[in-house]
């Protein structure tokens, strides 16, 4: 079957909208509706393309309530509505956005109140994404807008492309060719959507998000709006957008709401990320990474996962097997904790570093702390916990004596100990001769030679490397 051609609605009553469609029909081929359905009146004019078409209107788009069904009901039916706009600020800034239409409380622009529109996410994201790349050297800015205005009684995706700010912008050319051609070149992509809470209405955390960490957003509900957003807002946020996750902009807001809405999210048993861990899915598909964060949370709920390179590069390896990867095995190992804690308190960085290159998921705590559980697909986990377990012996071996008991499988970590007890009852006195054997220097008292070796006890510690 015949995909439907993306509408591009534009507004005779909105100079940015007119600005985007004067470009939008200088980049393709359009043939223009001779003969327009009688019974639409605010319909002025239709340009069919290839892939798109744009759909003009002598009215404002945010009272349009039911648009698509009036789209449909004219045979241009469509999976997808793009709107071409102007965004209006008091600040006067030269700024590129895209949003959903919604209205958490009243509706004072249009839509129903207490209605949200079914957003876009994957769409909305292409459209940011291309601005941004085009609007380089240029003095426009790119964000996601908070939801706000109508229309909201919708059953059509729908995402809003704008140019900000005030009149000069509107008109501007420069703009108005880079959204025709943000809007033309969308394709969306299959990312995780989260529903975003917090932030002002230039939603600049969850824009960065967007931009940089692979992933979009549905609806997003900012700071002032907040105290209206409840339970059923929330329910139904997630079902029309059906997202993946919830986030938090935590420094924007208050304790108080942030709490409130933690427990309702808590409550309706939807996952709630931080943006560290937002920043870990980095291209990987969401159910795999929702196993693997609920793999790591069964084994230490004050964990998270720390996936790496080497996974991610068996999982592009892998994943022409379409089966095996919707249900990888997710394994999981054990390193030995004393050998591991050695390990971090001689080289921290180091360490690290070992995992990074070694460990297909290592676990960290929120303190920080590494935890000594390793995870990865089938036999990776085994295979890295040994790799793991070497490279951890040899950055012991640069700090300590080592030892290895095969028949025992013991490693023995042999170090010296300062003891000023045994410097006392050597007649050492208090002070800078303490301080240099302690350090590993000879000193001489009364004429006798004490060596570091004679105030120094060795200590062996051993490790069972196997589990």
């Amino acid at each position: 079957m015949k995909e439907k051609k993306i509408n591009i609605l534009c507004s005779a009553a909105d100079a940015a909208s007119q600005n985007i469609k004067e470009h939008l029909l200088r980049k393709e081929d359009w043939q223009a509706t001779s003969e327009l359905p009688k019974d639409w009146k605010d319909l002025l004019t239709v340009y069919e393309g290839i892939d798109h078409r744009i759909i003009e209107i002598k009215g404002h788009h945010i009272y349009e309530d039911r648009i698509d069904e009036k789209m449909r009901n004219a045979g241009y039916d469509t999976d997808l509505i793009i709107v071409a706009s102007k965004h209006r600020s008091k600040d006067g800034r030269s700024v590129l956005t895209a949003h959903f239409t919604g209205n958490p409380n009243s509706a004072d622009f249009g839509g129903r109140p207490r209605e949200l529109s079914v957003p876009a996410p994957k769409t909305m994201c292409s459209i940011l994404k291309n601005m941004e790349k085009m609007a380089k050297g240029t003095k426009y800015a790119i964000n996601m807008e908070s939801t706000h205005h109508g229309p909201t009684d919708m059953t059509t995706p729908m995402v809003y492309a704008e140019i900000g700010s005030g009149e000069e912008q509107w008109s501007d050319p420069v703009a108005g060719d880079i959204v025709a051609r943000a809007i033309l070149k969308a394709r969306p992509q299959e990312l995780p959507v989260a529903i975003g809470f917090g932030g002002g209405h230039y939603a600049a955390r969850q824009t960065e998000l967007i931009l940089e960490a692979n992933v979009t957003f549905g609806h997003n509900f900012p700071d002032h709006q907040l105290p209206h957003v409840d339970k059923d807002m929330i329910i139904q946020a997630f079902e029309k957008t059906n997202a993946d996750f919830v986030y938090f902009d935590r420094k924007s807001m208050s304790s108080k709401e942030r709490k409130r809405l933690t427990e309702i999210i808590t409550d309706l048993g939807y996952t709630l990320l931080r943006e560290n861990e937002i920043k870990e899915i980095k291209g990987l598909p969401w159910d795999l990474f929702a196993r693997i964060k609920r793999k790591c949370e069964e084994i230490d709920p004050e964990c998270r996962p720390r996936i790496t390179q080497l996974f991610r590069y068996t999982f592009e390896k892998m994943a022409c097997n379409t089966e095996y990867m919707q249900h990888p095995d997710i394994s999981v190992c054990i390193l030995n904790e004393e050998l591991l804690h050695g390990c971090i308190k001689a080289d921290k960085s180091r360490t690290i570093d070992v995992l990074e290159q070694n460990a297909p998921i290592y676990m960290e705590k929120k303190n920080g702390t590494i935890s000594n559980y390793v995870l990865g697909i089938g036999k990776d986990a085994k295979t890295a916990m040994q790799n793991v377990t070497n490279e951890c012996i040899k950055i012991l071996k640069e700090h300590y004596e080592i030892k290895y008991i095969p028949d025992e499988n013991i490693l023995q970590i042999i170090s010296k100990r300062f003891d000023p007890n045994a410097a006392k009852e050597l007649g050492i006195p208090p002070g800078p001769m303490l301080g240099e054997l302690a350090k590993g220097n000879s000193v001489v008292v009364d004429g006798k030679m004490i060596d570091p070796e004679m105030v120094h006890k060795r200590k062996i510690k051993e490790i069972l490397l196997s589990n």
